[in-house]
């Protein structure tokens, strides 16, 4: 794969992470915890550290995270965004790159999930400075186990797919 062919692929997986969060906010969910989320963006997100590395799923992260809220957010809810997605990208990484004989990719989106939640927490936290929202974490813990295994098998099916078609093609040529 080329740059240029690599760079195209990279800013159609953001753009598809943006539409996914778009969509996402727009999915009404139960009433069980407020502020909690499918995390369909992160299906792009491990997809990217799994088939491009670090570096790349990095950027994208941040290039997804800086123009939804130039698109559709808040200054707020990008401090949100941001710290929480470079947390669990970090960790999402170090889970693919250490600990994949220990971790299927499924075990490495509920931690990544988890990690999201926990710096979501962690930065209200820090902005409402009480402790007490720490209370909140159980319940976004086990709505991310849910979530997790969701993403994880969705990013599994996703990546065989791309090695099977697109990055296949581009091997051979």
């Amino acid at each position: 794969m080329s740059k240029i062919q690599r760079y195209i692929f990279l800013s159609l997986l953001t753009a598809g992470a943006m539409i996914l969060s778009i969509i996402e906010g727009m999915i009404p969910l139960p009433y069980i915890a407020p502020g909690a989320k499918l995390g369909l963006t992160n299906i792009v997100t491990l997809t990217v550290i799994i088939v491009f590395g670090f570096k790349d799923a990095f950027i994208v992260v941040i290039l997804r995270c800086v123009l939804l809220m130039l698109v559709a957010t808040n200054p707020i809810s990008f401090i949100y965004s941001i710290v929480s997605g470079i947390a669990s990208v970090i960790i999402m990484y170090l889970g693919v790159k250490y600990f994949n004989k220990y971790f299927s990719f499924i075990g490495i989106s509920v931690l990544g999930a988890i990690t999201h939640n926990a710096t979501q927490v962690s930065v209200a936290a820090i902005m409402f400075e009480t402790i007490n929202m720490y209370y909140y974490l159980p319940i976004l813990s086990l709505i991310s186990i849910f979530t997790g295994c969701f993403v994880g098998y969705t990013s599994i099916f996703m990546t065989d797919n791309l090695n099977k078609t697109l990055l296949k093609e581009n091997r051979e040529v």
